[in-house]
């Protein structure tokens, strides 16, 4: 999700180097007992960091330090689901170690493999792609969501990483109830389109591993091949269920919905380069590519712009206190994004 700018934390108190190094030195074979740590990424969600001890050069990521809701940022899932992939077809990166015991540095963390790649993120990331090289990109993005989705989650070990049957209405329970403990407001638009999503969930389709909140910011290019995806990234909400909600959220952050939460950033990457296809486009790709019927599509367009919603209201709900303006400008963009939700949703009222 990308409603917000990240917001340096304490590295000191996140990840105290002093407790993390000797961990890493009895747990990852070659590693010294220093080592220096700076923040990546992360803020509203799971932090990110590097970590470095002369020799190797790791990524760290941990929940956030505060207000961290029960169910969320689940380290051993992250980790699990990516060890799982790394025998498949879909790009992960290498991991390393992971930690439960919260003494270590606080809180769960685990540790995978630094990759040096390319996120597009925003127009400076795609401005030197050529118009073949940003469609093959998109291609490649739906492509390696479509493999995501047809790998047998059994056969890796992951046939209890999730309950598929049901899938949905334990979403729409979830997201519910993840609105109620992180509002700082009433919003009743939130509650209707969610009362309107509730009486139209579609029957389940094909059972698959869902990433959860699949896009290019949640995925890294190569830089020797800047069409070649290097890793999907932030795991945090992956599981198994319905496949259709990872299309669904492409297809939502590629138009609209897209457009609200990069506007702290340069704009949307692919409206950038005439060469990214429109959604209608990625959407054909991705029916004739998996061999999946999207005549239900807008449902899911609006389940991932109702929970895009409630996931940045999580974020305001954090930063409150601590940073009430940010908190206020983060609950306008829940507005808006609820406001679109309500849209697409017409046609269930």
């Amino acid at each position: 999700m990308a409603a917000e700018q990240t917001n340096p934390v304490d590295v000191a108190e996140a990840v105290p180097p002093e407790k993390l190094g000797p961990w890493i030195a009895e747990h990852v074979a070659g590693a010294s007992g220093t080592v220096e740590v700076t923040q990546i990424a992360g803020g509203s969600s799971n932090l990110t960091f590097r970590v470095r001890d002369g020799e190797h050069d790791w990524v760290l990521r941990r929940p956030p330090l505060h207000h961290v809701l029960a169910t969320a940022h689940d380290m051993g899932r992250e980790h699990r689901v990516q060890s799982a992939l790394q025998v498949t077809d879909v790009p992960v990166a290498t991991q390393v170690a992971s930690c439960a015991d919260e003494s270590v540095i606080g809180a769960p963390f685990y540790m995978m493999a630094r990759l040096d790649g390319i996120v597009y993120d925003d127009v400076d990331a795609t401005a030197s792609l050529t118009e073949e090289q940003g469609r093959a990109a998109s291609f490649e993005l739906i492509d390696v969501l479509a493999r995501l989705h047809a790998v047998d989650f059994e056969s890796v070990g992951l046939g209890d990483f999730g309950r598929p049957a049901g899938y949905l209405e334990r979403q729409m329970r979830r997201w519910q109830t993840q609105w109620e403990k992180s509002k700082t407001i009433e919003m009743p638009v939130v509650d209707e389109v969610a009362r309107r999503l509730e009486r139209h969930l579609p029957t389940d389709s094909r059972h698959a591993i869902v990433h959860g909140d699949y896009s290019f910011n949640n995925t890294m290019f190569r830089r020797d091949d800047p069409a070649h995806m290097q890793a999907v990234l932030d795991w945090e909400m992956s599981t198994l269920g319905d496949p259709l909600v990872d299309i669904g959220s492409v297809a939502v952050y590629w138009t609209d919905v897209g457009e609200i939460m990069w506007r702290n950033r340069k704009a949307q990457a692919h409206r950038a380069n005439a060469g990214f296809p429109d959604v209608d486009t990625l959407l054909e790709r991705y029916a004739a590519t998996s061999g999946t019927d999207l005549s239900q599509i807008d449902f899911y367009r609006a389940f991932a712009t109702y929970k895009l919603a409630v996931i940045a209201q999580g974020g305001a709900r954090r930063v409150e206190h601590t940073d009430p303006e940010r908190a206020e400008r983060v609950t306008g963009t829940v507005q808006q994004l609820a406001d679109l939700a309500l849209e697409l949703t017409m046609g269930y009222a």
